[in-house]
């Protein structure tokens, strides 16, 4: 990863618009639902281009499961998305500085929050939820970050799993957009959209769920 410090010019990320990164994105999960991959930008030659800067498109915040590779999912390359992943896509200092890190130096104009069906954190939270009974160690603490939106997904009489995924996709990109003055300024300038997506497993296909910003 380079800063500013380092020398390197990192350009607008291909120049490309929230909606027309969106556009490109989207593209490459159909063809990964379609089963026509094209696996772009994997060669030597361009592994060479990448030497001295990057300019992915998008920053693709996901859950760490293994089934949710992002740049398979979307059918991306080497330089194409900034990816950060923790279990259930929990929000820390660390994970925001990351993701202003892409905003402010790397420029890119498109955030995705990638949830999915089945969420092992999410399920775990549930658990917990449903019999007071707290995990140990640290994975306590991804439980308590979760637990809000689960709660609300409860308080809504939606009980299933996949719909407390959707409301925590929802709910990590709102507090994006809320705890980070770098991203909101993004947003409001429309130089940066955030969008919600839920994957599904079966099917491969990242939908839309939320969205702050121009598409």
């Amino acid at each position: 990863m380079s800063g500013p410090e380092d020398g390197a010019v990192h350009a607008p990320s291909a120049d490309l618009t929230p909606a027309q990164a969106w556009k490109k994105l989207s593209e490459g999960n159909q063809r990964f639902v379609d089963g026509s991959s094209s696996h772009p930008n994997q060669d030597a030659s361009h592994r060479a281009t990448l030497v001295n800067s990057q300019n992915p498109f998008a920053v693709i915040f996901g859950c760490s499961d293994s089934r949710l590779a992002a740049e398979i999912i979307f059918d991306l390359g080497l330089g194409d998305a900034f990816v950060v992943r923790t279990a259930g896509h929990v929000i820390d200092n660390t994970v925001l500085g990351s993701l202003e890190y892409s905003i402010a130096y790397l420029h890119v104009p498109l955030i995705v929050i990638l949830g999915h069906d089945s969420c092992g954190a999410v399920t775990a939270t549930k658990g917990a939820v449903e019999t007071g009974d707290m995990p140990v160690g640290f994975i306590r603490d991804l439980v308590e970050r979760i637990t809000p939106s689960v709660l609300t997904s409860l308080r809504r009489d939606k009980h299933d799993v996949n719909d407390m995924v959707v409301e925590h996709v929802k709910q990590t990109a709102q507090r994006l957009v809320e705890n980070s003055p770098i991203i909101a300024s993004a947003v409001a300038e429309q130089r940066t959209a955030v969008v919600g997506l839920a994957y599904r497993l079966q099917e491969g296909r990242a939908d839309l769920v939320s969205n702050f910003g121009t598409l």
